[in-house]
């Protein structure tokens, strides 16, 4: 995810990421203006044709496309919102879990050892996970401390041995019954998490709402040259190009964020915030 600070106006509007929209959408930008500029030809010059009466339904037609942007955008940055929630509440009960397991065990047992791999260890292996990455290496760096199952679904291995581990503390008497329950509400907290984040991952925008928005925005763009020839002549080819541009860079932005998970620029820092959960997580169990 890029840091930036909104103040700065001008580091903004000429930030390096608008430049790679532009790269990616340059070919399609570039492509609309020859159009435009064979249509300006034909229908100005060649035919000498009057088009003003189409102005008004490409205001109409930009009145519903707005609508349909609007949807996409707000759906787009709810999703991403709603894994950066979860992720929050993540890192945030990995803390806890940590914090409570530190003061209810006591100083040097080897338990708190194993709860300062395994906690973090459910992060890195949900991060890989989400990201559709092989999760062979993140378990094989946590083997070397503590072994944890392998499941098909691997963060709920990690959720499995923690389980596992605060049953075993308990069978040894360390921890009584109500302190067993205040560390299910941790554990249960993990698969919350989980879900959440597999219900974003694998519940894209319906595909009907997609397709249409795409075939809107194309049918307006191709038919937009006729609403300004007549008015504009050889002007219609930059305005054409500027607002492909303008109506492109909302969609793509639409798509990138739609699967907050991912690795583009305006992801979640799932690394950041997995490394985050590691570094507290052994901070307070194992430095103290």
């Amino acid at each position: 995810m890029i840091a930036y600070n909104p103040k700065h106006w001008f580091g903004l509007i000429f930030h390096k990421y608008s430049r790679e929209v532009m790269k990616r959408l340059l070919p399609a930008v570039i492509a609309m203006g020859i159009i435009t500029a064979i249509l300006v030809y034909l229908i100005h010059d060649y035919f000498q044709w009057d088009l003003q009466g189409t102005t008004a339904i490409h205001s109409i037609m930009g009145i519903v496309l707005g609508l349909f942007l609007v949807f996409r955008t707000n759906s787009a940055y709810d999703r991403w919102w709603e894994g950066r929630q979860a992720w929050g509440n993540l890192v945030n009960t990995s803390r806890n879990l940590a914090l409570k397991l530190d003061s209810m065990l006591p100083d040097g047992h080897p338990a708190k050892k194993d709860f300062a791999y395994l906690i973090p260890a459910y992060s890195a292996v949900l991060r890989d996970y989400l990201r559709g990455l092989d999760v062979e290496a993140t378990l094989e760096e946590i083997n070397r401390h503590v072994t944890v199952p392998v499941y098909m679904n691997q963060p709920n291995g990690i959720a499995a041995a923690l389980w596992a581990k605060v049953e075993e503390v308990k069978d040894e008497g360390l921890i009584d019954g109500d302190q067993y329950r205040i560390l299910d509400e941790e554990l249960r907290s993990f698969t919350d998490v989980l879900g959440i984040s597999e219900r974003i991952k694998n519940s894209p925008i319906p595909y009907s709402y997609s397709m249409y928005i795409k075939k809107f925005i194309f049918t307006y763009i191709v038919t937009l040259p006729f609403a300004f020839i007549s008015n504009f002549g050889y002007y219609t080819v930059p305005i054409v190009m500027l607002l492909l541009y303008i109506l492109l860079s909302v969609e793509l932005i639409a798509e990138e964020i739609e699967d907050p998970f991912g690795g583009d620029v305006n992801d979640l820092p799932l690394t950041s915030l997995s490394e985050k959960i590691d570094q507290n997580c052994k901070e307070i169990l194992l430095d103290n």
